[in-house]
């Protein structure tokens, strides 16, 4: 059994809830826009981090984090990427990607947009957890954590705390 800490766009931001949210969390995933090299390093020294590069990510954070990430946690393959859209319209690209992978649990960023959704088509979990950080039109801070426990996802949670409270 594992307890993930899931976040994305932090935009250089790391919000003072975050580590006692991810508390009893074994790894933070990081679905890209973390915002600078310093904002990683401080997040893998709460826990292991996995993240990937966003577009607004610099040449650092590029060459310390792919585009794409493809792993197993327990025994449920997941596939993460910051511009990867949602079931039915996943950006270009993509969905061959996920065809040729297959992953249990795909997860994007980018939209500022909180979203889980089953696709059946894919059979996969999206999860896109929004967005951490203060920089974009997003009204409030959102992360998620779950676990994953042999092939089973569960106990999916969700922090939603007003913009306004981030420094």
């Amino acid at each position: 059994m594992v307890k993930i800490g899931l976040l994305s766009d932090t935009h250089g931001s790391i919000h003072p809830r975050l580590s006692e949210f991810f508390k009893d969390c074994v790894q933070i995933w990081h679905a890209g826009d973390i915002g600078n090299i310093e904002t990683a390093d401080k997040l893998a020294a709460l826990k292991p981090l996995l993240a990937v590069y966003g577009n607004i990510d610099g040449q650092t954070v590029r060459q310390t984090y792919p585009e794409t990430l493809i792993f197993y946690t327990e025994q449920v393959k997941v596939m993460m990427t910051h511009i990867g859209g949602y079931p039915g319209r996943y950006e270009k690209g993509v969905r061959e990607k996920i065809m040729m992978v297959k992953p249990k649990i795909f997860i994007s960023g980018h939209s500022h947009i909180l979203k889980v959704m089953y696709d059946k088509k894919y059979d996969l979990l999206h999860i896109n957890p929004g967005a951490a950080g203060n920089s974009g039109l997003h009204k409030s801070i959102t992360m998620i954590r779950f676990v994953i426990d042999g092939s089973n996802i569960r106990d999916l949670e969700v922090l939603d705390l007003p913009r306004s409270v981030l420094p």
